[in-house]
């Protein structure tokens, strides 16, 4: 694993994606509204980190890779303090051209627990790039990335053009091409080199239904995600159940979750495929990768909200598992 985190230090990731700030407003709430039946939640103070596509990219950071992310900012305040994040992480950023805001959650936390979220963004159509401008906007980025992870939320920057045109330059360049998909906005991608759904994903990416209660159906979703899109590697992340591994649409190995104690699932997605692309990146095979990224992962969920996870970290959480 030492090795392995040596070379990662000398990596290079651009991630394209759907960036957003995640605010997080910490209360209590002792008394019930005198207008609404709705708890009066005191604040005590708000909190701020990088949220989507730029968690990923943190996550890259804070493993020790060299990490550049693309995405829309917003000409308004939440776009000022998320580009201030990742700036304090050292991470360059592309502002692609759009029109929107920059999209933003708002957690509302009674006592650790989440009250409700408040969310604001634009249409989709506001954080496209335009077809004329994909290239200029990306190509000289990925000529500098040893990888490319494309992190979709389904918010609109990710479109079947850019998908195509970014997936064409990063194959030209013999770069590395993630995915990390939100099926319930389908885009048309093939022949990436992972691509990395939940349980949910892979099965809406499947094109088949699962009732509820019932075991998954690993060869058939592997099958027909690979049937579909040709992953040179599929890893599903199956919560408390580990990760899949799947190659050339055979279901393969389980790796069993790493993690000691489930307290925030918020993010773990985004860990997983920043670590399992550094691992590739890095020369790894699949399995090995897959472990670091569940060790990696397995330390995220214990902890609240979207979070980073360090190399001291991983080295402890997979010392600990021995």
């Amino acid at each position: 694993m030492k090795s392995l985190l040596k070379k990662i230090s000398k990596l290079h990731v651009l991630v394209i994606g759907d960036v957003m700030l995640d605010h997080y407003v910490w209360g209590d709430a002792s008394r019930i509204s005198p207008e609404a039946p709705v708890p009066v939640v005191d604040i005590d103070r708000d909190t701020y980190s990088a949220g989507g596509a730029a968690n990923v990219a943190l996550n890259i950071a804070s493993l020790g890779a060299k990490a550049t992310l693309a995405g829309f900012f917003g000409r308004d305040d939440a776009g000022k303090r998320l580009e201030g994040i990742l700036k304090s992480k050292n991470i360059a950023t592309i502002s692609t051209p759009g029109s929107g805001s920059t999209i933003l959650k708002t957690r509302v936390l009674v006592r650790r627990q989440q009250l409700c979220r408040l969310d604001r963004e634009s249409p989709q159509h506001h954080y496209a790039v335009d077809s004329g401008k994909i290239e200029a906007t990306f190509e000289k980025a990925i000529r500098k990335a040893d990888a490319v992870i494309l992190s979709d939320y389904a918010k609109g920057l990710l479109t079947d053009e850019l998908v195509a045109k970014v997936s064409a330059i990063a194959r030209e360049h013999g770069k590395l091409i993630a995915i990390d998909p939100k099926p319930r906005r389908k885009l048309r991608f093939r022949q990436p080199d992972l691509i990395t759904p939940n349980r949910k994903e892979a099965i809406q990416l499947a094109g088949i239904e699962v009732e509820p209660h019932q075991p998954f159906p690993a060869a058939e979703v592997c099958a027909r995600i690979y049937e579909q899109y040709q992953p040179k590697h599929l890893v599903i992340t199956l919560s408390e159940d580990g990760m899949l591994l799947s190659h050339n649409g055979k279901a393969g190995r389980v790796i069993p979750t790493a993690a000691r104690e489930v307290f925030d699932v918020s993010g773990a997605g985004d860990t997983s495929i920043a670590a399992l692309t550094l691992g590739l990146a890095a020369g790894s095979v699949l399995e090995e990768a897959a472990q670091f990224a569940n060790a990696a992962a397995g330390v995220v969920v214990g902890k609240l909200g979207t979070a980073t996870v360090t190399p001291a970290e991983v080295l402890q959480q997979v010392a600990e598992e021995k």
